[in-house]
């Protein structure tokens, strides 16, 4: 039996973090290590927990969850962060995925959302509540508006590394699915970002959403 995912909890309200607790001990393959209630807090708890996720507020007392989330992923990269938070206005959404977040999730989205979002950040995947997937789909289309010059056509390959990236895959496991190297990797995202004018890793999210390589 494989080891349950090692959650930790980032709200600033005990009371929401208790109903947290009461969900996720229904679920047997998660296992919550640790709490916090305060951005500070959530950083140290991540470097003394070692958890495999991360579930984040973003409005949280001392530094944002927002901040929070950068300093745990600068230093801990493997750690999946999940945000999950009353706000689904584009500001935080964009903010906390340029952070590092893999996904964000309203606190209004039903536990089974949530539940899901959990193991599907932590197996590498990006996991985007329908409503606000749409933001990143808009935002590009916004860009597009009055584009008239074509960008560059990708070879299968690169539509292969882009999808993976977009899923949210390290270079070590793009390499390791499609057997080739990570130096590869590297050599393919530049080419991609090159010929699509794209900047980031939320650039390739919406640009592959847009164009079909990854469901919603």
């Amino acid at each position: 039996m494989s080891q349950p995912i090692r959650l930790l909890l980032v709200d600033d309200h005990e009371i929401v973090r208790a109903g947290l607790r009461m969900l996720f001990l229904a679920e047997p393959d998660i296992a919550i290590v640790g709490e916090a209630g305060s951005g500070e807090e959530a950083v140290q708890a991540a470097r003394t927990l070692q958890p495999d996720v991360v579930l984040m507020d973003v409005a949280l007392p001392g530094i944002s969850g927002i901040e929070a989330t950068r300093r745990i992923k600068a230093s801990f990269p493997q750690v999946a962060i999940l945000a999950l938070t009353m706000y689904e206005d584009e500001q935080y959404f964009f903010q906390m995925l340029d952070a590092g977040a893999s996904g964000y999730v309203p606190k209004r989205a039903a536990a089974d959302d949530l539940v899901s979002a959990i193991r599907v950040v932590h197996q590498g995947n990006v996991f985007l509540y329908p409503s606000l997937a749409k933001l990143l789909v808009s935002d590009y289309l916004h860009h597009e508006e009055g584009e008239t010059v074509e960008k560059g056509v990708l070879t299968r390959r690169e539509q292969e590394v882009l999808t993976l990236i977009a899923e949210g895959l390290t270079n070590r496991e793009i390499a390791e699915t499609l057997v080739i190297s990570p130096k590869t990797v590297d050599r393919h995202r530049e080419n991609i970002m090159n010929k699509l004018g794209l900047h980031n890793r939320v650039d390739l999210v919406k640009y592959a959403i847009e164009k079909g390589y990854i469901a919603l």
